[in-house]
C-alpha cells in the first residue's frame, strides 16, 4: 500500500480530489488567466502536495489570487477539480491561522462569500463598500468606480431573484458539515 502524506489525505476529505492523479503536464497552469501574478503556478502547487511542502503551499500567494473561474480544472486530462483544491487550501490556510501571501485577498475571500450568504448572489457596490471598510482603503479606487456607476456596470441596489433561501441552506449545511 502507498504511504500517502498527510496533505494529501487531508485534501482528499476536504474535497474528494485525488491530487496524486496529477502527472505535470502543465494544462492547468498554461490555462491560467491570472498564472502571471502567481508565485507558484498551478501544477507546482500540486507537485508541492505531492511532495507535503505544506507551509510554501498555504504560504503562497497563489491559492489567494485564483480566481476559481476553473479554467484549470476543465483543462486537466485526468479531471483533477483544481480550483475546488485551491478553495480547500484556501479553507485549511485559514483554519491554520497562516498568514497569506497576499494580505487583502483573505479579506476580499471572506467579504465574497459573506456577500453571497447575505445577499443570495453577488452584489458588486455592497463587496466593494465591505472590502473598502474591512481594508480601511476608501478611496484608491473611487474615480473608477464612480465611472462604472455613470456607465451603468454597478447597480445601486441588487436585483432581485428566487434563489436566496436555497442559497442560505447550502451555507448553513456546509456550516453543519465543518463541525
Amino acid at each position: 500500500m502507498m504511504n500517502v502524506n498527510p496533505l494529501i489525505s487531508e485534501i482528499a476529505q476536504a474535497s474528494g480530489e485525488n491530487v496524486q492523479a496529477c502527472y505535470q503536464c502543465q494544462k492547468c497552469s498554461a490555462g491560467c488567466p491570472v498564472a502571471y501574478a502567481m508565485d507558484i503556478l498551478p501544477n507546482q502547487v500540486l507537485r508541492h502536495i505531492q511532495y507535503d511542502h505544506k507551509e510554501k503551499v498555504l504560504g503562497s500567494k497563489t491559492i489567494w489570487i485564483c480566481a476559481s473561474c476553473y479554467a484549470c480544472s476543465v483543462r486537466c486530462p485526468n479531471n483533477i477539480d483544481i480550483a475546488k483544491i485551491m478553495d480547500t487550501l484556501r479553507e485549511i490556510a485559514i483554519r491554520s491561522g497562516i498568514k497569506p501571501g497576499e494580505k487583502d485577498v483573505p479579506i476580499f475571500h471572506s467579504v465574497f462569500l459573506d456577500t453571497i450568504r447575505s445577499k443570495g448572489r453577488i452584489h458588486e457596490l455592497s463587496l466593494i463598500l465591505q472590502f473598502k471598510t474591512k481594508t480601511k482603503d476608501f478611496f484608491k479606487d473611487a474615480s473608477l468606480g464612480w465611472k462604472m456607476y455613470r456607465k451603468g456596470k454597478i447597480k445601486l441596489f441588487p436585483s432581485k431573484f428566487g434563489g436566496g433561501r436555497e442559497i442560505k441552506e447550502i451555507f448553513n449545511s456546509f456550516e453543519k458539515g465543518k463541525q
